[in-house]
């Protein structure tokens, strides 16, 4: 499951081989949650409400970024890190 980016406690990444819709993950403490890179709603799992507003204006200016990780690790395994939010 590579890391695509770490911020303020919050660990996002993707798993390989997954199924549609294009989705990533968001980790805090023990909470977890599948987010879906093009509406940015949870489609799995559960965050705090701050944590999940991080990380959708996180995913809000990175969803083309997200977008070509999700193809990339789907079709060769590749992938790359993405800024954090500052």
């Amino acid at each position: 499951m590579p890391e695509i980016s770490r911020f303020l406690g919050i660990v996002i990444y993707m798993y390989f081989n997954e199924h549609n819709p294009p989705h990533f993950y968001a980790e805090y403490n023990e909470y977890k949650a599948a987010i879906s890179i093009e509406t940015f709603g949870v489609v799995a799992g559960k965050l705090p409400s701050k944590v999940l507003s991080l990380v959708v204006e996180w995913a809000q200016e990175h969803q083309l970024e997200l977008l070509d990780n999700w193809n990339s690790i789907q079709e060769s395994g590749q992938y790359n890190k993405i800024n954090p939010l500052v």
